[in-house]
This record gives C-alpha cells, sequence and structure tokens, in this order.
C-alpha cells in the first residue's frame, strides 16, 4: 500500500495485516501508543474530574461509569492530537482523520457489567452498511484491564454482519445506563462474545457499529477510561451524515489556553454546507453471516 503523510508530517505506509483484522473483526489493538508521563498526567486529572460529578450523574450512570465531555480539562487535546496515535490510525489506512467528541468514562469499585450497545446512529445512510467505517473509537484504558476490573466484550465481526443481539436492542427496554433491570438480555454472556484485556499505555480501536459490552468492575480499585471519537475518511462522508457528527462536536472553551483551543479547533470535524443533519436513527438490519465452509 501506497505511504501516506499525517497532519503531523509523518510518512506512513498502512500495515495491510491490522487494516484486514479491523475490518473484518471491527476492532484492533494497537500496543505502545500512550507513553506513561502523558497516562499518568490523564490520570491524575481523571480522578479529579469525576470527583467533581454530583451524585445524581453517578447514579444515572451507573452501568457505564462517568460521561464527562473531554472538554473538562484541556489535557485531553494532548491525548486527542497525540501524534502516535494519528500514526496507528495512518496504519490502517486513515491519514487524515477529524475528530468530534471525547468522554472520560470511570467505573468506580464494584461497579455493574455495562449492557451491550452500539455506538452508531445513523443507519439510515447506505454508507453505514459498507465495509468502511464511518466513525470509531480510540478507546485508552488508563489502568490495564482484565476481566476482574471491567474489561471490554466484543461480538466479533457484528459490525458489518447481523447478530442475535441485535433483535434484542431493536426493543427499548427501559433506562439501561441507570441499571435499574439487571437481568434484561442487554446484560447476558453471549456464546459468541470475545474479552479484550487492554494493557496500559495499548490503545483499542474500534468500528462505531460494532456491539459491545463490559465486565463488572469487581475490584476495589476505579477503572480509568478515556473514549476519542474520529471519522476515519471526512471527506468521503454523505452531506447529511457529516453534518450530524459535525452537530455533536466537542469546540474548546472560550476560557481555555490560546494554543489547546488551536490544537483541538484543527482536527474538529466540520461541515459547512447545507444539507440537512439525519435524525439519530435506530439499527437497520446488517446483512447476514456467510455460512461456514465445509471442507470436502
Amino acid at each position: 500500500m501506497t505511504a501516506t503523510r499525517t497532519p503531523t508530517g509523518a510518512l506512513i505506509t498502512p500495515n495491510a495485516d491490522l487494516r484486514e483484522a479491523f475490518l473484518r473483526d471491527g476492532y484492533v489493538v494497537v500496543p505502545g501508543v500512550l507513553d506513561d508521563d502523558l497516562r499518568q498526567r490523564l490520570i491524575m486529572v481523571t480522578d479529579r474530574v469525576v470527583a467533581a460529578q454530583m451524585a445524581e450523574h453517578t447514579s444515572r450512570h451507573k452501568t457505564t461509569g462517568s460521561m464527562v465531555q473531554i472538554t473538562s480539562d484541556p489535557v485531553y487535546v494532548d491525548l486527542v492530537t497525540l501524534p502516535s496515535a494519528i500514526e496507528a490510525l495512518a496504519r490502517l489506512g486513515y491519514p487524515t482523520p477529524s475528530f468530534s467528541d471525547g468522554w472520560v468514562i470511570s467505573k468506580p469499585a464494584g461497579g455493574p457489567r455495562l449492557f451491550w450497545h452500539y455506538d452508531w446512529f445513523t443507519w439510515q445512510d447506505d454508507a453505514s452498511l459498507g465495509r468502511e467505517p464511518c466513525q470509531i473509537s480510540m478507546m485508552y484504558y488508563l489502568n490495564s484491564t482484565r476481566v476482574q476490573n471491567g474489561c471490554l466484550r466484543v461480538l466479533p465481526g457484528s459490525h458489518n454482519t447481523h447478530n442475535p443481539m441485535h433483535d434484542v436492542l431493536s426493543s427499548p427496554r427501559g433506562d439501561l445506563s441507570a441499571g435499574t433491570n439487571m437481568d434484561s438480555p442487554e446484560f447476558t454472556d453471549r456464546p459468541d462474545e470475545v474479552d479484550v484485556p487492554i494493557t496500559a499505555g495499548d490503545v483499542l480501536i474500534t468500528d462505531a457499529r460494532l456491539l459491545h459490552a463490559g465486565h463488572p468492575n469487581t475490584t476495589t480499585e476505579r477503572r480509568r477510561l478515556v473514549t476519542l471519537w474520529y471519522q476515519p475518511d471526512p471527506a468521503g462522508l454523505p452531506e447529511r451524515m457529516l453534518a450530524q457528527l459535525a452537530g455533536k462536536r466537542q469546540a474548546p472553551p472560550s476560557g481555555w489556553p490560546v494554543e489547546y483551543r488551536r490544537r483541538l479547533e484543527s482536527i474538529l470535524v466540520r461541515y459547512d454546507g447545507h444539507a440537512v443533519a439525519y435524525e439519530r436513527a435506530p439499527y437497520r438490519r446488517l446483512p447476514d453471516p456467510e455460512p461456514a465452509r465445509v471442507r470436502s
């Protein structure tokens, strides 16, 4: 594949094997993207911004953990624009991404499991049914994860083929985030699920359409996560989709230092046209998986 230059000036040749694994499974882990100095700074800021949340916020997001915008502190811009992260996307074939929003998702000790869900809401456009993602996440666990402290669970391939769990999610079942009914099928174990433990410093990249959930945090320590949402090829998106994504972007607060504002604005997704943004739409059925071939 041809080498391309990222906005950071790095000349990167896409990794064909890494890209194929991502397109096939809907997720991939890239090791050693986040250096330990930035990780430690992020831990300190994350603990501070989470502690500032009201009790009502905590109870409303019981199963997800905190949901705090990354515009709560300028330090998260260092993560959004991290050169090694942009280069990781380039190795997947996405050298010029845009960014829309990010969230600090901190699961306290004893926090319950996270329900199965996807993070894509523009299913009415045919581009949502393609092999290439329209939106991807970069998930940074600030402390290493395993089953015991709530690592991610995924259904590989569910980003572009129908999965039985999609049929469950098609029927709303109350406030899953608050965990008012942990017996709901959205919280169940699945026969095709895969655990994705992460070493601190690695990044987990996912297709927004991928079905995923999380184990409960049964330890005595907080599990910290920062999830950042990028558009891998904003120039190739349909206008109405791009308008929707630009409508949810998190702009830097006016009181931030000028340099941090400039850096975040330089990568923010933009749409200056006149197309009407799509409304949020639920799942539209993906193709069924191809039947396994029987060897003769």
